[in-house]
């Protein structure tokens, strides 16, 4: 796959309850521009059922992924990491889609314990076996994404790689370019959580960034927000490995703007040694976060 360096995460629209006009704007302006990634899963409320009411009719335009493992809106009666719900997670996926196949499935930040009990990951293989799906990953963090990505087994893992979030470049970057997998990096911008300043996020799923950043603090946080928001997404794309970023946003012409810092090009190589010498100073033990 030759992937956009841009794409697009549905948490978002999904948790948000997103208009589907609103999302149908998103979606096809991003596409009319370039992007061609666009990330989403079974957990995401529903962002799935959005997505494929959006562009499903263009799916040949776009690589589409999703990722599988919870019971969320599922009613199988089954628990999560059920090797049945697995396939049953896929068949719902690509109905919810509106496709016949899917260029990437992903394990949901699963622990090496389910991991090593073998079932979903037979039931991934058995999903691509039978043409549902193009390519198998895992999306996860720290040790246990260290685990699955040394098991050969996945063709790609989506982590956390941000300017609060670090440990990957290390950790599992190295390996990836060993094995040749493809790196999709979530949470690319670090939700932002510097945005309000001294007062912390308003959803709880940024403050641990938020509470990151303000130990690291990073000159450029400074800034205007467009110039930090495009000092650290170019940052996660300078990251050598990384094939793309994947930027959620419910609010249109968002997605533009992100563009915009992609031409940019990468980070200068002194800019680059100052963000990581500082991570290094400040958050060198600090895990992945999924």
């Amino acid at each position: 796959m030759r992937t956009s360096a841009l794409g697009y995460g549905s948490s978002e629209i999904g948790y948000a309850a997103t208009d589907q006009q609103i999302v149908n704007r998103i979606l096809n302006e991003a596409l009319d521009h370039g992007l061609n990634v666009i990330d989403t899963a079974e957990c995401y409320v529903e962002a799935e059922a959005l997505i494929g009411n959006a562009i499903g009719h263009r799916r040949q335009e776009f690589f589409l992924f999703t990722k599988c493992g919870h019971s969320f809106g599922q009613e199988t009666g089954l628990p999560d990491w059920h090797p049945d719900l697995i396939t049953a997670s896929i068949e719902n996926s690509l109905r919810r889609l509106k496709t016949d196949r899917l260029d990437l499935i992903q394990l949901h930040s699963c622990e090496r314990n389910i991991l090593e009990s073998g079932g979903v990951v037979e039931r991934l293989q058995r999903a691509k076996s039978e043409g549902k799906v193009r390519y198998i990953g895992y999306s996860g963090d720290g040790p246990d994404a260290h685990y699955a990505i040394q098991m050969d087994v996945f063709d790609s893992l989506q982590t956390s790689i941000n300017i609060a979030d670090q440990q990957a470049i290390s950790l599992l970057l190295p390996v990836c370019i060993e094995k040749q997998l493809g790196v999709i990096a979530k949470r690319p911008l670090a939700n932002v959580a510097w945005e309000n300043g001294h007062l912390p996020p308003n959803r709880n799923y940024g403050r641990p960034y938020w509470e990151r950043l303000k130990k690291l603090d990073y000159p450029f946080l400074a800034k205007p927000l467009s110039e930090a928001v495009d000092i650290s997404l170019r940052f996660t794309l300078s990251q050598i490995g990384v094939c793309t970023a994947i930027v959620g946003n419910s609010t249109p012409d968002r997605w533009t703007e992100n563009a915009s810092s992609v031409a940019h090009g990468k980070l200068s190589v002194e800019d680059l040694r100052a963000i990581r010498e500082r991570w290094q100073e400040v958050g060198s033990s600090w895990p992945g976060l999924t």
